[in-house]
């Protein structure tokens, strides 16, 4: 084994097929008037920006696309996705069927 600290980054990641890399918005425990927000801590975001795509899956013998691409916004569903912490920060890979809209400007 070698004795090199191999340090993961998130440049390093590229989803598989049928995925997405999200990083989710930062959670709002403040409202705009001031107001803590209680529990807050417990909601998960449901909405982020998109890192990195995956390539086409194959479905009953037609090809499914990426939804979105680099860059963009989504919505995503409450309990999608799966969790990967890096660097102390929190990103999600998602199926392509858990975006449920992407955020236009």
């Amino acid at each position: 084994m070698s004795s090199k600290s191999s340090k993961l980054s998130i440049s390093q990641l590229q989803p598989l097929a049928g995925f997405v890399l999200v990083e989710p918005a930062e959670k709002e425990t403040q409202t705009a008037s001031g107001l803590i927000l209680p529990g807050s801590d417990s909601e998960k975001p449901q909405h982020g920006q998109v890192l990195a795509v995956g390539g086409a899956v194959y479905q009953d013998g037609r090809e499914i696309v990426a939804p979105v691409k680099k860059g963009d916004q989504v919505l995503y569903k409450k309990w999608g996705g799966n969790d990967v912490t890096i660097d102390d920060t929190e990103y999600q890979f998602l199926k392509f069927e858990d975006i449920l809209a992407v955020v236009k400007a």
